[in-house]
């Protein structure tokens, strides 16, 4: 849609002080042209962005260290860091995770030593 002001009369002035003659017309093109997506993002402070940053972090590495620790033929698991955060004690979380990793069959030490990583970057977040 096309918007313009058209001028009935023809004024030989520079600048009317009486407006009396425009009128606006509108005609439109037949296509509407397809409305572009808004999106809101939202704004943090540098000390929430340092934490987001931190926890994105710990989640990319639990993500890839899994990915080694199970074969593209076994179901990976899913291990929720908020659980493990909201456990008491580490050794509740320790034998949480071991019952967790009981699939995997990569040697005992690779998932220790998984765990004991795991638990270390837990207590940055």
């Amino acid at each position: 849609m096309q918007c313009g002001v058209v001028e009935s009369m023809n004024n030989d002035c520079e600048r009317s002080p009486n407006r009396t003659g425009l009128r606006v017309n509108f005609s439109d093109k037949g296509e509407v042209k397809e409305r572009r997506e808004k999106f809101l993002t939202a704004k943090y402070g540098s000390h929430q962005m340092s934490l987001i940053r931190k926890r994105l972090a710990v989640e990319m590495w639990l993500f890839d260290e899994l990915q080694k620790l199970f074969d593209p033929s076994e179901t990976v698991i899913d291990v929720d860091i908020d659980e493990i955060l909201d456990m008491d004690t580490d050794d509740i979380r320790r034998t949480h995770l071991i019952t967790l990793l009981s699939e995997c069959k990569r040697p005992q030490s690779d998932i220790s030593k998984f765990i004991s990583d795991l638990l270390d970057r837990a207590k940055t977040l």
